[in-house]
């Protein structure tokens, strides 16, 4: 998985809201889906994401699929669905790409990437990465969780899912204590009782108390843009997936309940059972195990619905030459 022995801050970074909506040509009906974990389908590699080469690549490498219906948002949009996506190396860069079809392939914007490593009031960073984005509804505003560096993330605002302002500072290590990263959020309309909020935040922190290095934490707002609160301690921790770190939690739901899905640094998924109300730690094992063409390591899991087909979107190969695939429920 790695170039060498140690496991540094990107080994681990990427990688269900579904994306409801529209009809896939040529599908016809889903398949009955294989039970995973949980009852959760297993996914079958489909194809590359994109149309072709890119026009803005810095580094040969992309992490962190997040992808968003937009056709019943929207005006004057580029396609239905809307790909955000980016490099983790330096300079970085949340970049966007577009299609008629959850399953793609996706065409690159031509003015990649929309937001970069220069922020208001003259601040620069070594690198943006890792954007997640939430459509919500009571502004009718596209809110953008990036981070850059690792250990502040920040959250921007967007009427069109293009142009982002505002990018606002909300996580950081100071709030957190015994953590020095805090990066490679995602986040989810869900309420949890007693904290008075309608968003939650998973995300990857470096703990300095082991066992495990890499674990997911988690925080809650009322709006999603402000008001954010952590918790202390770790909402998962990787040990029990036989694992040192993990990263790039997806919030899923079924049964009635809720998990996350995430990667760790063995290159497989995994699946824990969290409870609606973040209150269980139950490990389910692997959710999902790298193919041949994923390199040793499949990561950053992000999922939808088109037509009744369920996908996931995913971040194939190892670290610093991964690449952005899409799967479908088999």
């Amino acid at each position: 998985m790695a170039r060498t022995p140690e496991i540094d801050r990107r080994t681990l970074l990427r990688g269900a809201a579904a994306v409801a909506g529209g009809t896939v040509a040529g599908l016809g009906a889903a398949a009955p889906a294989l039970a995973g974990p949980a009852g959760f389908p297993t996914y079958r590699y489909v194809r590359d994401a994109f149309a072709g080469p890119l026009r803005y690549n810095p580094t040969g490498e992309f992490i962190f699929p997040c992808v968003r219906g937009v056709y019943d948002k929207i005006s004057n949009r580029l396609g239905r669905y809307y790909l955000y996506y980016g490099p983790h190396d330096a300079p970085g860069g949340i970049c966007l790409a577009y299609a008629d079809r959850l399953e793609g392939p996706y065409t690159e914007y031509a003015s990649n990437p929309v937001v970069d490593r220069n922020l208001p009031g003259g601040v620069t960073v070594s690198h943006v990465a890792s954007p997640h984005v939430v459509w919500d509804a009571p502004t009718r505003q596209f809110y953008l969780y990036f981070h850059g560096e690792n250990y502040t993330t920040r959250v921007a605002r967007s009427t069109d899912g293009i142009r982002f302002t505002d990018e606002t500072p909300i996580l950081s290590t100071r709030l957190v204590p015994n953590t020095t990263e805090t990066s490679y959020a995602r986040v989810f309309e869900h309420s949890v009782a007693g904290k008075g909020n309608r968003y939650v935040m998973v995300f990857m922190a470096v703990h300095t108390i082991g066992p495990g290095t890499r674990k997911i934490f988690w925080g809650w707002s009322p709006n999603g843009w402000s008001g954010w609160q952590f918790s202390p301690t770790p909402l998962v921790s990787p040990t029990p997936d036989g694992c040192t770190d993990i990263s790039a939690a997806h919030l899923l739901k079924r049964n009635g309940t809720a998990y996350l899905a995430y990667h760790g640094n063995t290159g497989n998924m995994y699946l824990t059972e969290v409870g609606n109300n973040f209150d269980r730690e139950v490990h389910l094992g692997v959710f999902h195990r790298p193919i041949a063409s994923d390199n040793g390591r499949t990561a950053s899991p992000a999922f939808g619905t088109d037509g009744g087909v369920q996908y996931m979107l995913y971040e194939a190969g190892p670290r610093l030459d991964a690449r952005i695939c899409v799967a479908r429920a088999v």
